[in-house]
């Protein structure tokens, strides 16, 4: 497969302003042209795509979010949606695409390479972490960092003021984000959408440990599990403690990334390249201990497998 034009469509989260840099600049190394869609599946079926070069990268590695803006688009799950899609492509002479995002994103990349038989290669861009096949997705350790700061900042206060805080962290499948806050915050609890801890049993320690002059508690609560006002309601119904609520919300999506964010980011845009020039497509690339693999999206799975278990005892004992 010749390449000369490729197109770079995009989510947002930590690092995906990295990941665009590394696309256009490992492109312009292979004297490749480079498009970019504007506003994600949405701008594709529209025909929305704005040159990038070298120096319209510039100075974006550090920025959070995306220069390419993204949008929810339901219509591109449609078989006239993705037809729509295709169409802008050609018209474009694009030769490979180029998407970086979650599960969502690489759903629509998939049906493109598989349904469609159009070059494409994934990054794997979301705080959730939840990519099958995929160890770390781009953004989420700059999610995870974000929500730590924050909740470092509320320990304080729990602490002084002798309460229990229930801080409420993105995740609506998967508690990636919520178990390594409360593991890397100290936290005494954390709910999972993955795993069922009676609201009963959480209580029962909370009366244990007042009884023995515990005086402050922070419990972490993934949002697929359950709101925050829903898990203090009920903790302070059953000890009768004073709680407080902190719902942290995009927050966790935005702000600059961290330096291993941009680092995977920058490796994986720049296999992203080597793949499509390569004629590697129908796939995504990740990170594999340390090095940089390419694994066809058929590889992957459905759902991405994690040790929950083992991370929760761990938390349990430390607490």
């Amino acid at each position: 497969m010749s390449v000369k034009r490729i197109a770079l469509l995009t989510r947002d989260c930590g690092g995906v302003n990295a990941a665009i840099r590394a696309v256009v600049r490992a492109a312009a190394a292979r004297g490749l042209e480079v498009l970019g869609v504007v506003r994600g599946y949405e701008g594709l079926m529209a025909g929305e795509f704005v040159p990038l070069d070298r120096r319209s990268v510039s100075n974006i590695i550090e920025l959070g979010g995306t220069i390419l803006k993204t949008a929810r688009a339901e219509a591109f799950l449609t078989d006239e949606g993705q037809k729509a899609g295709l169409a802008s492509l050609r018209a474009n002479a694009v030769d490979g695409l180029v998407v970086v995002g979650g599960n969502g994103s690489l759903a629509g990349a998939r049906d493109l390479a598989e349904r469609h038989r159009f070059p494409v290669v994934g990054v794997p861009a979301t705080i959730d972490n939840d990519v099958p096949g995929v160890a770390l997705s781009v953004g989420a350790d700059t999610a995870v960092n974000v929500a730590l700061d924050a909740l470092d900042k509320i320990r304080d206060t729990a602490t002084s003021l002798e309460r229990i805080f229930v801080v409420e962290v993105m995740g609506r499948r998967c508690g990636w984000i919520a178990m390594q806050v409360a593991l890397a915050g100290g936290c005494e609890e954390v709910l999972l959408p993955e795993k069922d801890t009676p609201i009963e049993a959480v209580c029962a320690e909370i009366e244990a440990g007042a009884a023995r002059g515990k005086a402050s508690w922070i419990i972490v609560v993934a949002e697929g599990r359950a709101s925050a006002a829903e898990v203090a309601g009920a903790v302070t119904a059953r000890t009768g403690l004073e709680t407080r609520i902190a719902v942290l919300g995009h927050i966790q999506r935005g702000g600059r990334p961290t330096a291993h964010d941009r680092i995977l980011a920058s490796r994986l845009g720049h296999a992203a390249v080597e793949a499509l020039v390569a004629g590697r497509t129908g796939g995504l690339v990740r990170l594999v201990g340390d090095r940089v693999e390419f694994m066809p999206f058929e590889a992957a799975g459905e759902v991405k497998t994690t040790d929950i278990e083992s991370d929760y005892r761990l938390l349990k004992i430390l607490s």
